[in-house]
């Protein structure tokens, strides 16, 4: 009994080792946010064979389990992966992959000023850029006293500013456009400052952060402050209103 007992023993690592070190075809997969997952090498560093993936990341190839397979291409950042005995029992290996961030050398740009519409002839003065909002405000309220001319002596002007007065849609359109304002205002401070600035330095409450910035562009001060890109100022009146802000929450509370 005692022999049988040894036996088993010493049978059972030499078991696991064997099948740990069989060659088996594996099926694998990358993924990575890139487009192009065409001719990725895949390499097996142990037996240094190589292969290539296909247009969706698809590839195959013989391994043992702790043999190390690596991941290279121009387009991504080369990774090694160890293979396990569990990864050998997946009907697909899949591997995530991150894309190469490539950096550019320095770039000029140059900019020249006297070359524009007005230099040109185009134009006889720099045309106003307009919003989509400005757009249509300015369609339903412009006057245009030559819009029928030839029906009345001396022209007359165009019916459609009354008529946008009369309904309310020229207000209307006026608190559309201060809407897309103050959206455009939000997206300045979205880029320009990170939302943890807020809750780590103003100590505004993470769930409250969006709801401060509502609160904080109607502040014409600060509202000059982001249009100009003058961040040191801007931090400045955000602590002077994170204040009161805060202030006003625990009121709430």
């Amino acid at each position: 009994m005692k022999f049988q007992i040894l036996f088993l023993f010493f049978c059972f690592p030499i078991f696991g080792f064997a099948q740990s070190t069989e060659l088996v075809f594996l099926k694998g997969k990358i993924v990575c946010s890139v487009n192009n997952l065409t001719d990725v090498n895949v390499t097996n560093l142990r037996s240094e064979t190589t292969t290539i993936t296909n247009d969706k990341g698809d590839y195959s190839m013989f391994v043992k389990v702790g043999d190390t397979i690596q991941f290279s291409s121009i387009q991504i950042e080369t990774k090694k992966v160890i293979i396990q005995e569990s990864d050998l029992a997946k009907s697909l290996f899949v591997s995530s992959l991150n894309p190469k961030v490539i950096a550019l050398d320095e770039v000029e740009i140059k900019e020249y000023k006297n070359i524009n519409a007005v230099s040109l002839g185009i134009l006889q003065k720099p045309a106003k850029k307009y919003t989509p909002a400005e757009r249509r405000l300015k369609t339903a309220a412009d006057f245009d006293p030559t819009a029928n001319a030839g029906l009345m002596m001396g022209g007359s002007i165009g019916l459609d500013p009354i008529i946008n007065a009369i309904t309310g849609r020229t207000a209307m359109l006026k608190k559309e456009l201060e809407v897309e304002k103050k959206e455009m205002l939000l997206k300045k401070i979205e880029y320009q400052f990170d939302p943890e600035y807020f809750s780590n330095n103003l100590k505004i409450p993470q769930e409250y952060v969006k709801g401060f910035w509502y609160y904080a562009i109607e502040e014409p001060r600060l509202v000059n402050e982001i249009n100009s890109k003058n961040k040191s100022m801007a931090k400045f009146i955000f602590a002077e209103l994170a204040t009161k802000y805060l202030e006003l929450l625990t009121k709430k509370d």
